[in-house]
């Protein structure tokens, strides 16, 4: 078995970082990937740099939004916290406790 998952779970028990935080951050990537809920026929574009969220983040979120695009945000917080470059990892660990923000200006996609 890898040091890997074992690793990643100790470093977000020291930085605080719970379930909820990684099922927040999944609805943030899937809003990241597709503003628009997957509504056809609609279309934004949102400046994410506005928002607080750094172009490198974005790209690793929107990456991370669409593999995920239409599964539950409960997803193990290891198989997450691996997919995350260092720059979005600093972001989330400042950002975990205002992630929620993002459902509230665009519509989350479980949500019809």
């Amino acid at each position: 078995m890898s040091q890997e998952p074992k690793k990643s779970i100790q470093i977000q028990e020291i930085i605080g970082l719970k379930p909820q935080h990684f099922a927040d951050l999944i609805r943030t990537a899937q809003l990241i990937f597709d503003p628009c809920s997957g509504t056809v026929g609609r279309s934004l574009k949102i400046d994410w740099g506005d928002l607080g969220v750094p172009v490198d983040v974005v790209d690793n979120l929107k990456e991370l939004g669409q593999e995920y695009q239409y599964a539950s945000p409960h997803i193990p917080p290891e198989e997450i916290w691996s997919k995350l470059t260092t720059e979005s990892r600093i972001w989330f660990i400042e950002n975990k406790d205002n992630l929620w923000r993002f459902e509230e200006i665009l519509p989350a996609l479980d949500e019809d």
